[in-house]
């Protein structure tokens, strides 16, 4: 019995020394590894690259996209960041907040990021345009209330605090509108005339994205994911530098257009190491299945499949997604949308429309493993602020947040139903929801939720309330006329039949004007509200301000003849 226990006690003893062998030899190796790694991505040993360095020689046009996928998905390190986690198990749910107009302020998203997570997002796709503190050759790039490098700061800071990976976004070829409307990019345009695309075949077009991306990538170290936009490349093909390319080069716009992503890419996985890349997916559905596998981007960039109508069939989708997996990629994202889609002006999401297609995206997801052989990696639900820097606000964000709340929940579930709503009111502090109607009722409990109540009053009452009384009254119709206002007659007597009516409805509305823009003002920067007003509260406002302003003129002329 002794023995037996003294053979138990050397064989423990041996087992424990392996145990400490093997952990002494994965320290050592993961201190190589580590100074490895630092070696590739410390800010102080050169992770950023030599941006002014475009030779021909070490320049993304000569280096082919060859990384391996383990390469790729590796995590990066710097000291004092966040390690990216591994999230290639994860399904996203990014929830897009497009800065190209109506951008918050920081303290609403500290308001909102906790709902959105709440929701079921567990990430953002932040579209900063000129909202981003570009600086030195870039700062005439951005917006005069453009974010501080404190404010970027702060929202990781509270992306992390509620669980939301932050994505950055930085269109680099079509949508920079924002970049060639000034004159100084001018010449970078693929088309004169239209500041909508890069002409590709300038080397400052390169030179300024490389730039960009770098200055973006900067402020956002810890971010796993970069989107590179490149949808709705207009004109491309169009202008004397791209024609003389694809004559000299026996090509066509599709392989003109994985040139320039190829280079783009190029760039950040070369400088970048262990970023992930997304980009939209419309333009390369119209280029060949060889034409792709020949770029070789699928290794480097997955699709994000964009569809925004409310009723589609998962097989609509399918000859995208076998196309893609033909050509290489492995995984691929979704895009829909809970605002922002329905019209370039609309001011009111309809939220039936919006779950509608949510509801298809779910038998997309469902259907994926009999479709293609691609890894869904995650769905955006984009907000869409402007469809250009050039057009007007659609709906804005706390008008949307219902919608969002409706769609996030949709996806979270597999489904809308009676339970979902149910989570979906208490959520957001109403008693109930008309879809159809895209209403809710009660006093709501949600950041911004004056700005929805007061916004439903604006579409429901304010043009309705003043047209009524300015074109069904029928004493203002036969006694103060556009006639009677320019030549400043009226009988007091007649004119007073209306007067107190008149007053009373611009008071209030002037009353109800000045809460709505102090609660604006609360969310929004003074460019968005004034913008807002200009759309949306003038055009019918001013007509009744100016009615009430001749009203007043002419009562006190007390009768007199009319002017010639």
């Amino acid at each position: 019995m002794a023995f037996q226990r003294s053979h138990r006690l050397n064989l423990l003893r041996l087992v424990v020394l392996l145990l400490v062998a093997l952990a002494g030899i994965k320290f050592l190796f993961r201190d190589s590894f580590t100074l490895e790694l630092h070696k590739h991505v410390s800010k102080d040993s050169g992770f950023w690259g030599d941006v002014g360095d475009t030779g021909q020689d070490t320049g993304p046009q000569s280096q082919a996209l060859d990384l391996s996928v383990a390469k790729i998905t590796a995590p990066r390190q710097d000291p004092g960041q966040q390690v990216s986690r591994d999230v290639s198990a994860t399904e996203m749910r990014l929830v897009h907040l497009d800065l190209k107009g109506a951008a918050p302020r920081v303290s609403y998203l500290e308001q909102v990021f906790p709902l959105l997570s709440q929701l079921g997002a567990n990430g953002i796709l932040i579209e900063y345009e000129d909202m981003f503190p570009f600086k030195g050759e870039l700062e005439i790039l951005k917006s005069p209330y453009a974010y501080s490098e404190d404010d970027i700061e702060r929202i990781q800071q509270l992306a992390e605090l509620h669980k939301l990976e932050v994505v950055p976004l930085v269109q680099t070829f079509g949508h920079v509108e924002f970049i060639l409307k000034h004159e100084k990019y001018q010449h970078l345009r693929e088309v004169e005339r239209f500041p909508n695309s890069f002409n590709p075949h300038v080397p400052d077009t390169l030179a300024l994205l490389k730039s960009i991306l770098s200055q973006v990538i900067e402020k956002h170290r810890r971010s796993t994911w970069i989107h590179i936009g490149a949808d709705e490349v207009f004109h491309l093909g169009e202008g004397m530098d791209s024609k003389n390319w694809m004559s000299r080069n026996k090509g066509d716009t599709g392989t003109m257009y994985l040139k320039h992503i190829k280079e783009v890419l190029g760039f950040i996985t070369t400088q970048y190491w262990g970023l992930r890349v997304l980009m939209w997916d419309d333009m390369l559905r119209k280029i060949s299945v060889g034409a792709l596998q020949e770029s070789g981007i699928a290794k480097h960039v997955s699709p994000m499949v964009w569809f925004y109508a409310p009723d589609f069939e998962a097989e609509q989708i399918g000859p995208f997604l076998a196309k893609y997996a033909e050509s290489g990629f492995e995984a691929v994202w979704f895009a829909s949308a809970f605002k922002g889609t329905t019209g370039p002006a609309q001011t009111w999401p309809p939220l039936s429309y919006h779950l509608k297609n949510h509801l298809s995206w779910l038998k997309v997801m469902q259907a994926l493993p009999q479709l293609a052989p691609l890894r869904f990696q995650g769905i955006v639900l984009t907000g869409w602020q402007r469809y250009d820097h050039y057009s007007v606000l659609c709906e804005l964000l706390p008008v949307g947040i219902p919608s969002l709340a409706v769609c996030l929940q949709t996806l979270v579930n597999g489904g809308f139903t009676e339970e979902t709503k149910r989570k979906v009111l208490d959520a957001l502090g109403f008693q109930s929801m008309q879809l159809e109607q895209s209403t809710c009722e009660g006093r709501g409990a949600f950041p911004g939720v004056e700005i929805y109540h007061m916004v439903e009053q604006v579409n429901g009452h304010l043009k309705e309330s003043i047209l009524k009384a300015l074109e069904e009254e029928s004493a203002i119709k036969g006694w103060f006329s556009p006639y009677h206002r320019k030549r400043q007659f009226g009988n007091p007597r007649n004119m007073e039949s209306f007067g107190s009516k008149v007053l009373k409805l611009h008071e209030d509305w002037e009353s109800f004007v000045r809460d709505l823009r102090a609660h604006l003002e609360r969310v929004y920067f003074p460019d968005t509200v004034e913008e807002w007003m200009e759309e949306n509260i003038n055009p019918y406002l001013d007509q009744l301000r100016d009615l009430v302003r001749d009203y007043r003129a002419i009562i006190r002329l007390n009768a007199r003849p009319k002017a010639t």
